[in-house]
């Protein structure tokens, strides 16, 4: 790939892990030959540093970009922020205009705080829960991020996140004392939740849930847990950093009658630029005071300016309802292509987010293989696919019809035995794995 994976080499010497994003590393989709860097992204278009041009039908990075990368209407609210300067000894207005349109837009919450990223996020939302709580102990369901107070839970046992997180994740540099302050139990699986507060009785201070991943919430376990949080008394934190922005504008517990004590939401927020919220209850949030919870670069005017022109973008263009319209045709597409093809691979995300499973023999190498093949194509493509206001129809169809030939070249190699045959590097990681 030229440039790219010669910088991508340098990286590796100087760089730990290459990038820093698990999530962007190139070993996760196509090692030795993935285009590691851009030098332009625009709308669905990327741009790699040897001047080749993909159409993004992949991660988006990782949904952070909702609208499309570079939306020209965030895009010109941002230069005006910088040229009037994005930081100052003074704060900001623009927060405080985001705050009282993220209060509107989630009408029980009363009280926000922000920050950059979706993981600090989480902690900042821990840190109040259990000031406000009294009590350190968290039960938590789904990912969270990198912090301590979430990998702790590998302390007690390695493979306790394997299912929800990355195999393979180390507690190395956790301090040993966190072993048994984070006790993980499955979506859906209210039992596991029940058997933890039996154990731990009223040291459970703080309950962490990822609200929908899939195509479809549990609305009855997530209520479920909702009454167990009024039993303990526990802060209920639902962890929107994912979900927010793709069925509803802001998060989308709203379309489920729930409510929680503390809702983060994130990535897509700011199309691209940093910003996340931390939405509470005043009689949670104030509890914020007692803690030392500060930042300089929280107070940065850019995130802010990008958060408000977003929602107003998604509230002008009608957003919400443009993505799941392209979800749903791009769904009955890949249903089409894996029915004719008679492959067991299935649509497994929310409607806006397309998630391949595939049950088939050696799921990584057809995976790689597929990631391969659209890539000598022009398409930056893996098993996931974060729909953007950028995408069309047209762009879905184009992209099936290639899809549904490599699908094609795919099944044949399969039936003839010669799957790995396809193969011109390494298959792709699956999860946390040292790079040497």
């Amino acid at each position: 790939m030229g440039k790219s994976q010669d910088l991508y080499k340098k990286a590796k010497t100087i760089i730990p892990g290459g990038t820093q994003l698990l999530s962007k590393r190139p070993e996760m989709f196509l090692p030795e030959q993935w285009p590691a860097y851009y030098k332009k992204a625009k709308g669905i278009t990327v741009w790699d540093l040897d001047g080749n041009k993909y159409i993004d039908m992949g991660i988006m990075a990782i949904g952070a970009s909702s609208l499309g990368y570079a939306n020209p209407e965030v895009s010109k609210a941002v230069k005006i922020a910088i040229n009037q300067g994005c930081i100052s000894s003074l704060n900001s207005y623009e927060e405080v205009l985001l705050a009282e349109k993220l209060i509107a837009l989630h009408p029980h919450m009363e009280m926000v705080r922000f920050a950059r990223t979706g993981g600090e996020a989480d902690s900042v939302a821990v840190r109040i829960a259990r000031a406000a709580s009294g009590k350190s102990k968290v039960a938590v369901c789904g990912y969270h991020g990198w912090h301590d107070w979430y990998l702790a839970t590998n302390i007690s046992d390695s493979d306790n996140l394997n299912d929800i997180l990355l195999p393979g994740l180390s507690p190395v540099g956790l301090p040993i004392e966190l072993k048994g302050t984070t006790l993980p139990f499955h979506y859906g699986k209210i039992a596991e939740l029940e058997a933890i507060v039996k154990e731990e009785g009223d040291k459970i201070g703080v309950i962490v849930v990822e609200v929908q991943r899939g195509k479809q919430a549990d609305v009855d376990f997530l209520k479920k847990v909702r009454e167990i949080a009024n039993r303990i008394k526990a802060v209920l934190i639902f962890d929107e950093v994912s979900s927010s922005f793709r069925l509803a504008i802001g998060a989308l517990y709203k379309l489920y009658n729930l409510e929680p004590d503390i809702v983060v939401i994130g990535k897509a927020l700011g199309n691209g630029h940093p910003i996340a919220a931390i939405l509470g209850k005043r009689n949670v949030m104030e509890a914020a005071q007692k803690s030392f919870i500060s930042s300089s670069y929280w107070t940065e005017r850019v995130g802010f300016v990008a958060a408000l022109k977003t929602i107003e973008q998604f509230e002008k263009h009608n957003v919400v309802e443009y993505l799941k319209d392209l979800g749903q045709h791009m769904d009955a597409g890949l249903n089409n292509i894996f029915k004719d093809l008679d492959l067991a691979i299935e649509n497994v995300g929310m409607i806006p987010v397309p998630v391949l499973a595939i049950h088939e023999e050696n799921p990584l190498m057809i995976k790689t293989v597929y990631t391969q093949e659209m890539l000598k194509k022009g398409y930056l493509a893996t098993n996931l696919t974060y729909l953007s206001f950028a995408h069309t129809h047209q762009i879905i169809d184009k992209y099936l019809q290639v899809a549904h030939k490599v699908f094609k070249e795919i099944k044949r190699a399969i039936m003839n035995r010669t799957l790995s045959d396809q193969l011109d590097g390494p298959v792709c990681h699956s999860g946390f794995q040292r790079l040497t």
